[in-house]
């Protein structure tokens, strides 16, 4: 069920949303299998998002801040334990994906 909610609530976002046209961040992240995480970042506008902050933090502490590449993509060693991978375009900008919810 929880697969079919984020696509279909994403949708509805661009649909009934005329901002969600203006310049939405977006990112998703990935398990490389190899105890590295890619994360790849952008907006709905198709704009690139290299060098904007990248975070990941663990118990509320950054543990890795630096800036996505030029083809708006981070790698990194998967922490132990819980943590969040952040993206930090400005105020209204920031996209948090939960290490628990990056397969």
């Amino acid at each position: 069920m929880h697969k079919i909610l984020g696509p279909l609530l994403f949708i509805a976002l661009l649909a009934f949303s005329t901002h969600a046209f203006a310049h939405t961040a977006l990112m998703s992240c990935f398990d490389e299998g190899d105890d590295t995480i890619t994360c790849e970042g952008g907006f709905s506008d198709g704009s690139s998002a290299a060098g904007i902050e990248f975070l990941v933090k663990q118990n509320d502490e950054v543990i890795l801040k630096t800036r996505l590449n030029e083809f708006s993509e981070v790698n990194f060693e998967k922490p132990e334990g819980d943590y969040q991978a952040v993206f930090n375009a400005g105020e209204g900008h920031v996209v948090t994906v939960d290490g628990k919810n990056i397969f």
